[in-house]
């Protein structure tokens, strides 16, 4: 955006970028007496009185004179992700919060670093405490509490290395640690722990690791994971998807991204070009756990992704506090629909250290599960499901012991 005139607090809201929108909540109160006196009853009608604080400032922003918007920079993906990293006060002066505002405190410099790209904190709520997106990726006190029985490993994919950036945990399937990045760190993450040094694919260590899948003609399906795939460049995510392709036996190609949501300008013409261009039937498994991060920018991209051939799927996390009700994930698969996406998979949490606070027990889950059959049908209802160590599929909710 750009000033037609003013300075000072709002010159620097007008220089944060686009996708960085709105600005902090401290910045926006700096704003509000360069615009002020423009919100009259002769602006639009729409009043921002029953706005929460910092909400309010930005709608006065938006009907402001003072202010006007010109055409976007171009989207520059890249940037956001280097942006996503903050510090745990930064994020809450953001949102306008304070570590008062939550009953454990917060973690100032947590190990897990914070790490949240401009589009998603932008659909966080200001003010709000309690707001489902803020509390997967804000670093709350209870990650430091005790937590018997939590595990840094807790899927043993260290047993399930079969060459350096593989694990073969399925027979027809192998997955390619593609990347240790990803732009968002979800604290509920089952690889917050893992050593991506170690285990991630390398450039040095791709031959090998082709070498396996293309000595297995069992392999059918390859699958991107990380870290997060798509925070990979175009060009090596190209390379890497056209050595896959080569493997005869190699029918499709699975990414499983967090990316799409936190920054949809990932979806570039470059990667439609290559999603186009190869022969494997291409899979991308978004995650998503809550309706408000599936914004219009999210399903403009996901409907490129679509129109290029790709069949979109969604995996959740059941999680306490943002998603454990049967209305809610209700409200999210229609979203999911409407923006055409099948919901999959709905995870119970992994026994990961320092995310033992997400937890919803076994009856909990099912309680909910029989609840959601009654709101949807069946085709939208996700598969309530446990990765156990050592299972050759996923366990469904009712197998469990």
């Amino acid at each position: 955006m750009r000033c037609v005139s003013g300075g000072g607090a709002l010159a620097q809201a007008c220089s944060t970028p686009r996708w960085a929108w709105p600005p902090p909540a401290s910045t926006m109160r700096l704003i509000l007496p360069a615009i002020a006196p423009s919100c009259t009853a002769s602006r639009p009608t729409a009043s921002p009185g029953f706005l929460l604080p910092a909400a309010r400032l930005w709608a006065a922003a938006l009907m402001s004179p003072v202010i006007a918007f010109a055409p976007p920079e171009p989207a520059d993906w890249q940037a956001q992700q280097r942006a996503a990293r903050l510090t745990t006060a930064a994020l809450l002066d953001h949102v306008g919060l304070t570590p008062a505002d939550f009953s454990a405190g917060v973690v100032d410099d947590p190990d897990f670093p914070v790490s949240v790209p401009p589009h998603f904190l932008a659909q966080i709520r200001p003010g709000d405490a309690q707001d489902p997106l803020l509390l997967q990726v804000l670093a709350r006190g209870e990650e430091l509490l005790p937590q018997p029985g939590r595990l840094t490993d807790p899927l043993e994919e260290a047993d399930y290395r079969a060459a350096p950036g593989v694990l073969r945990k399925y027979r027809s399937r192998a997955l390619l640690i593609a990347s240790g990045a990803c732009a968002i760190h979800c604290r509920y993450c089952f690889r917050r722990h893992y050593d991506y040094g170690a285990a991630m694919l390398t450039r040095s260590g791709e031959a090998e690791a082709l070498a396996v899948i293309a000595g297995d003609p069992a392999i059918e399906e390859v699958i991107l994971s990380g870290g997060d795939p798509l925070s990979l460049s175009d060009a090596r995510l190209a390379a890497l998807v056209t050595a896959i392709a080569a493997i005869s036996h190699v029918t499709t190609l699975r990414l499983h991204s967090r990316t799409l949501v936190a920054i949809p300008d990932r979806v570039t013409p470059a990667l439609l070009d290559l999603i186009r261009a190869t022969r494997l039937n291409v899979v991308i498994v978004i995650h998503s756990n809550h309706e408000r991060e599936l914004s219009p920018a999210v399903s403009v991209a996901l409907g490129r992704l679509r129109a290029a051939g790709v069949t979109l799927l969604n995996q959740s996390v059941l999680l306490a506090r943002v998603n454990d009700d049967a209305i809610t994930l209700a409200a999210l698969s229609r979203r999911l629909f409407a923006a055409g996406v099948l919901p999959y998979y709905l995870h119970l949490t992994d026994p990961v250290a320092g995310a033992a606070h997400f937890d919803v027990d076994e009856a909990r889950a099912a309680a909910i599960d029989a609840e959601l059959r009654g709101l949807l049908p069946g085709y939208l209802v996700p598969r309530i499901v446990r990765e156990v160590p050592g299972k050759t599929a996923k366990t469904p909710l009712w197998a469990l012991d």
